[in-house]
Parts: structure tokens; sequence; C-alpha cells
């Protein structure tokens, strides 16, 4: 069962109204838990791939990662948890795990259960929410994974229009 049905969510998935690239974050973050993700990814045989700029590097640990110099360039890391759906996640702090998603691959049920299941994995892995806040609006959650409901589900107060 669909833990979203795309006809009641698809307001929060119009890039004219959330921007195209919407903010997912797991807040209250460690170390430890951006290492757990990393290694989420690769139990799961999500593809993936680690970069530094424009140089594509082996995947390191997260501590290493969040121990580089202030002033370096934020490494990416691309992961594909289905086939046309991308998740970008940057290393800019080490309290929140966060990640963007492009609106415009999700734009039908089987995409926006490909997130569902890859928020879930997250959290459920974690043991913490995963939360997606419109573009630039941190802090304003739409929709997340809930982890006493163990499922996604809208956060939004009242639905975008």
């Amino acid at each position: 069962m669909a833990d979203l049905l795309w006809d009641d969510v698809r307001c929060l998935f119009d890039p004219d109204l959330v921007g195209s690239l919407p903010d997912l974050r797991v807040p209250d973050a460690s170390v430890e838990d951006w290492q757990a993700v990393l290694e989420l990814v690769v139990a799961r045989g999500w593809k993936n791939q680690y970069a530094e700029g424009e140089m594509v590097l082996p995947l390191p640990r997260a501590a290493t990662v969040l121990s580089r110099p202030a002033d370096a360039e934020c490494p990416s890391l691309r992961v594909w948890p289905a086939a046309d759906v991308l998740a970008i996640f940057r290393f800019h702090a080490d309290d929140e795990i966060d990640f963007d998603v492009d609106l415009q691959e999700l734009q039908r049920q089987e995409r926006l259960d490909a997130l569902c299941g890859f928020l879930r994995a997250i959290g459920r892995h974690l043991g913490k929410p995963v939360l997606m806040d419109p573009e630039g609006g941190h802090g304003h959650p739409v929709l997340g994974f809930d982890v006493e409901a163990d499922q996604v589900v809208v956060l939004a107060e009242r639905p975008v229009r």
C-alpha cells in the first residue's frame, strides 16, 4: 500500500508552488548518522556517485568528509534509489543530513512511491524523521517520514495550493 496517493499530494509536488528542488533533511543528526546513511546506500545497492567538485572519487567515511577544511568545496553524493529518481546529498554540516530531489522527476504515483520508499528506508534505518521543506523554506516541512507512524505523511497544516 502506498504511503501517499498522488492525487492527494500532487500540489506538494508542483514546482511553481514549492520550488523545483525541495530541501529534504534529517534534523538532529550526527556524524554516525551520516555514516549510517552511507552504509545504507551501499547495502541497498543504490547506484551512487561521490564527487568533490568535478572529481569523482570512491565513497569515503562520513567523518573524513565532514572534517574537511571550512574553505573546501562542499562534496556531493548522488544517489539513485530508483531509475530516473535522483537524490543529491550535500555535506554541509554534521548535525543535519540534507539532500535535494528534482520535482520534475516525481510527477506520478510510481515515482512518489519510490521517493516514499527512499525516505522510509532512511528514516527507519536512523530511527529519525526525514522531512521535506519547500525550496528555501527550511523549518516548514510539507511532508516527511514519521517514525511513530512508520510511514511518510503530509505535515503541512494546510495544503499548498
